[in-house]
């Protein structure tokens, strides 16, 4: 019949995501990212503050994540940075991620979400 697809010929690939869809898919990413030295993913520790996503004149898109740490001294940030890029550049469509870490706004346990106050103890 037209319109059909032969069998034997392959799907037409998916279309990458859009920029909602791609932040929807970053943040489960961060999700997976945790604190070196808090047993709480940085979304659930509300060190995010902010991830956009840009369209490349190229195709694809630059994801761009502002962040804070707990402390501006952390050692680990390198490694966490390192971590969060390569997770990110993992979504489909995503191809570039830029880090920024800020103080200021300055993180505070208020800054948790309430998953992480209760496994914390600060509930």
């Amino acid at each position: 019949m037209a319109g059909e697809r032969d069998p034997g010929t392959p799907a037409p690939p998916a279309p990458p995501p859009g920029p909602g869809e791609t932040l929807a898919l970053v943040r489960e990413q961060l999700k997976s990212c945790y604190d070196p030295e808090i047993p709480v993913d940085i979304v659930d520790l509300g060190l995010v503050y902010e991830t956009r996503a840009d369209p490349l004149p190229e195709g694809g898109l630059r994801v761009t994540i502002r962040m804070t740490l707990t402390s501006p001294g952390c050692p680990l940030a390198p490694v966490l940075e390192a971590e969060i890029r390569r997770k990110v550049l993992a979504v489909p469509g995503v191809r570039e991620c830029a880090v920024e870490f800020v103080w200021d706004p300055p993180w505070d346990p208020s800054r948790m979400s309430e998953a992480a106050r209760l496994r914390l103890g600060f509930l």
